[in-house]
């Protein structure tokens, strides 16, 4: 044999079929930096929106024909990507909240020109160098003389990127991969972040907490990852389990990897008391982005905190049960109570956000099969409930741009009926009420939760249910029985795209609160691989 024989390299063999929707998306968002780099300004905004509505209908056809196949979980990749039956149900939860937060994104009807501005904001430009946290002057200086400035398309290509960052975290077999897809996805998110037309400021200030705090976030991830390689030899997450049940070595590398991962998972998952990132930056975000981070962002990051606790840790299960048990307490705590205290509708559905993080945790925790299932369909129903929330936040508006102070929120009803019945509706799927997908994903997750002998813990969560329940009701009352004051806002009559957008959110939310068999079969289809 020749030494070139001898140092042949294998190559891996590679499903393409199983990662073609990861491949669709990643080769979109690739595309569409061309588009930005090459295409005339005016050119811009058509093109990237046929291309990224494409992308994710082709992805999504794709990973249709491919489930549809009946396949078996596979890992690709050298054993880098699991594609089973939760990472088909995350990858078709995923494109689906992905296009509806494209929608939202591209409308230029709500803001005109759009949400975002790409240009640094002048202070000198507002009142002499005294800005506020308000918007400067509007940029008419990418747009035709005197028509409303042309919409910058730079968030299309961060979406696609941001997006396909979330499926291979989501589908990660090993942690480096789940390190790299979690920088991924949320570099974009910073820089999504800062991209405001109106009060510049808040959001670059939001996107500068974001990006600080996500870079500690990323630390500890990254310096767990290095403890548990210390300890098991690899990185890959069925190895990892291996190692935990047969090595005779002290656990302290292990458990203080363990740590240092949750707390990384945990801050992406809004959970507290690693959610100080949250109410800022949900309100400063642009709303498009708002709803983006809020749907598909807990997705991919309880994605990924189910694999990991699952494959690499589910024999482990009694090391870390009783600290998550804490930390979910805690979130639920802080998302209720905190919650009850804000006067901006953003920040309220932030804390939000931190209380239902602690319901999905009791799904996480229970290492069963429903617990996989209910956790899965909390964040379908989740994801679609909170993006229209958000859809219809943009809508109520007065000269500064969105009217977000609850007080302004008063008599809405008298202004705009069919808004403010569509925010009571999915308001009172965030509370859980009947006949919402929100009463059915608690109902399976806290049914997991008893079925794993977790009962205190599901009390815990009715009362952090019922005491969340207030601040959603106030805002019902605020609507229906306060008089609007003359001055308020008014409610701007959406576009094609936000419209099809909020419209998706609330059949998904009736839906899945009416007939869930479906869409709870698929969750619950089969487990991880490994």
């Amino acid at each position: 044999m020749t030494p070139l024989a001898q140092g042949a390299i294998t190559v891996p063999p590679i499903d393409y079929a199983a990662i073609a929707p990861l491949i669709i998306v990643l080769g979109a968002a690739c595309l569409a930096v061309l588009v930005e780099a090459f295409l005339p300004r005016h050119q811009r905004w058509p093109a990237q929106v046929a291309l990224s509505i494409a992308a994710l209908g082709g992805a999504g056809l794709a990973l249709g024909l491919y489930a549809g196949s009946g396949p078996q979980a596979v890992t690709t990749l050298t054993e880098s990507l699991a594609i089973d039956r939760p990472t088909l149900f995350l990858w078709g939860t995923l494109l689906a909240l992905g296009l509806a937060s494209v929608l939202l994104i591209a409308d230029r009807s709500v803001e005109p020109g759009g949400a975002f501005l790409a240009s640094a904001a002048s202070r000198a430009a507002v009142g002499g160098g005294t800005s506020d946290l308000t918007e400067p002057p509007e940029d008419r200086s990418y747009g035709t003389p005197g028509l409303a400035p042309t919409m910058q398309t730079e968030v299309f290509p961060f979406t696609l990127f941001a997006l396909g960052g979330m499926m291979t975290f989501v589908a990660a077999n090993d942690l480096l991969t789940m390190f790299i897809a979690l920088e991924v996805l949320s570099l974009p998110l910073y820089l999504m972040c800062g991209l405001a037309r109106r009060r510049r400021l808040l959001s670059q200030e939001a996107a500068v907490k974001y990006f600080l705090l996500g870079a500690f976030a990323s630390a500890f991830f990254l310096y767990g990852l290095a403890l548990i390689y210390g300890y098991a030899g690899t990185v890959r997450f069925p190895e990892i389990a291996e190692a935990a049940v047969g090595s005779v070595r002290s656990d302290a590398l292990l458990l203080g990897g363990l740590a240092l991962l949750v707390i990384g998972l945990m801050f992406k998952g809004s959970v507290g008391p690693f959610h100080t990132w949250t109410p800022d930056v949900y309100q400063g975000a642009p709303t498009p982005v708002t709803a983006f981070m809020g749907s598909c962002t807990k997705v991919a990051a309880f994605g990924g905190i189910l694999r990991v606790l699952h494959v690499a840790f589910g024999d482990m299960r009694w090391e870390w049960r009783g600290v998550l048990w804490a930390i979910a307490i805690v979130s639920m705590a802080i998302g209720a109570v905190i919650g009850l205290t804000q006067t901006d509708i953003k920040r309220m559905v932030a804390y939000s956000s931190v209380a239902h993080a602690g319901f999905l945790l009791l799904g996480a925790i229970a290492v069963t099969e429903q617990g996989v299932s209910g956790t899965l369909f909390y964040l379908l129903a989740y994801g679609f409930t909170t993006l229209a929330v958000f859809g219809v936040i943009s809508l109520v508006r007065d000269a500064d741009g969105e009217a977000t102070h609850l007080s302004q929120w008063a008599g809405l009803a008298k202004r705009s009926p069919v808004v403010a019945g569509v925010m009571t509706f999915l308001l009172l799927a965030l509370a859980g009420i009947p006949l919402t997908s929100g009463f059915t994903a608690k109902f399976a997750v806290f049914s997991a939760a008893l079925g794993d002998g977790m009962a205190p813990l599901v009390v815990i969560a009715l009362i952090a249910s019922a005491v969340a329940a207030f601040f959603y009701i106030r805002v019902i009352v605020l609507m229906y029985f306060s008089e609007p004051a003359a001055d308020g806002p008014t409610v701007s009559v959406p576009g094609a795209f936000t419209t099809a957008a909020i419209t998706l959110g609330v059949i998904v939310t009736l839906l899945l609160g009416i007939v869930p068999t479906l869409a709870l079969d698929w969750a619950g289809g089969g487990g991880f691989v490994g």
